[in-house]
């Protein structure tokens, strides 16, 4: 019997490795012969550079970088063990969480950081980088990560322009002359699910502005300096991003790496799962168990149980989810290749409760998990 076990993370509580090893240790105790492969999963979000590291045998490396509002911060950011590839999250350089929740001004932050992360991997010999763009504090369209890489965003009287969405109205020139030459011969995929254009009702900036600070006047703001900002891009790189699929992302990150760098903008979970070589450890498995901290109709969005299942549905092959909690709308997974799900609380408790004992949570439910399945193999109908 082979089980294959590919969870995500549980935010704020365990890691994927974590969540893995005690659904683990609760399946041996009903199948102590069973032959399992733990395959942690990462959706480009957090936890997609310990995934990548993981299954490529690579190496985690730290370097100080500008963090979003300017001052020096420590980002971690990962190389495949064959020295090729760096995996890098946004979030580690310009994420929300560096922000403390009263400073947050998306009119200031800066992606600047983001830009000096790849010229890091650059240095250290990578000629394929992974971006997962998930949790950025930014809304400047990607224009401190160009200016890090050598672009020129300059004003009328030829002055770069300064660092956050609220300075990019004054854009007058680009020029990516002196972007770094090694960028030519670097492929990019950046692991992004959202589809939001760049400006509009369902933009960058009216979608995900909030959550960054942005008042309602900001959000005005932002989102014509970023309808500006396209403006100039479409009329010196020749190229029109407006409404790009995608070029929303991240505070409009997705534009600048579709425009300027040529990135490939793909599903999360998809790359990961590529990555992961998850295909491979599948097609011949009795049995898949994946999860996730929260199982609800927002799964299918590109989450990791839901690329999970797509995987193992190629291959007829049943899945088990084991999730922290599960909402009321979660029976929309089953749609979606996921046979069962299961809540990992047997009793009432508080959110910090439940944070505080997820691994014993996860072990005891994995093996009431395992033994229905070990009665349902001796049944017969």
């Amino acid at each position: 019997m082979k089980i294959v076990i590919a969870p995500d993370s549980y935010k704020e509580s365990l890691s994927a490795l974590d969540v893995a090893q005690a659904i683990e240790k609760g399946f041996r105790e009903i199948f102590p012969d069973a032959l399992y492969i733990s395959v942690p999963v990462a959706d480009g979000g957090e936890g997609t550079v310990d995934a990548m590291i993981g299954a490529t045998q690579g190496s985690k490396m730290a370097t100080t970088v500008t963090g979003p509002l300017g001052e020096p911060v420590t980002a971690c950011w990962g190389m495949s063990g064959d020295g090729k590839t760096a995996f890098i999250e946004m979030a580690e350089a310009s994420g929300l969480a560096l922000v403390p929740s009263e400073k947050r001004n998306p009119l200031v932050t800066t992606s600047h950081g983001t830009g000096e992360l790849i010229l890091c991997a650059l240095d250290n010999g990578a000629r394929n980088i992974i971006i997962g763009i998930g949790g950025s504090a930014t809304n400047d369209g990607g224009a401190g990560m160009m200016q890090a890489l050598g672009a020129r965003l300059a004003d009328a009287n030829g002055k770069e322009v300064s660092p956050g969405g609220g300075s990019l109205l004054s854009l007058n020139s680009i020029d990516i002359s002196g972007l770094d030459k090694r960028l030519e011969s670097c492929v990019i995929n950046v692991a992004c699910d959202v589809t939001n254009p760049l400006i509009g009702d369902n933009g960058a900036s009216r979608i995900f502005g909030p959550q960054k600070g942005a008042s309602e006047a900001m959000i005005v703001e932002l989102d014509r300096n970023l309808a500006h900002f396209a403006d100039v891009i479409k009329k010196h790189l020749r190229i029109d991003v407006r409404n790009a699929p995608g070029a929303g992302a991240a505070g409009g990150m997705g534009a600048a790496l579709m425009a300027f760098l040529g990135a490939n903008l793909r599903s999360g979970v998809e790359i990961v799962t590529e990555a992961l070589n998850l295909e491979e450890h599948i097609h011949d498995c009795s049995l898949v168990v994946t999860g996730e901290g929260r199982m609800d109709s927002q799964s299918i969005r590109g989450k990791v149980p839901i690329g999970v299942a797509a995987v193992a549905k190629k291959y007829r092959k049943p899945v088990i989810g084991i999730a922290g909690s599960l909402s009321k709308d979660v029976a929309v997974v089953h749609q979606y290749g996921i046979d069962a799900v299961f809540s990992v609380l047997h009793s009432v408790s508080t959110l910090d409760e439940a944070l505080k004992n997820a691994s014993e949570n996860i072990y005891r439910a994995s093996r009431d998990i395992a033994a229905t399945v070990a009665i349902g193999m001796r049944t017969t109908v």
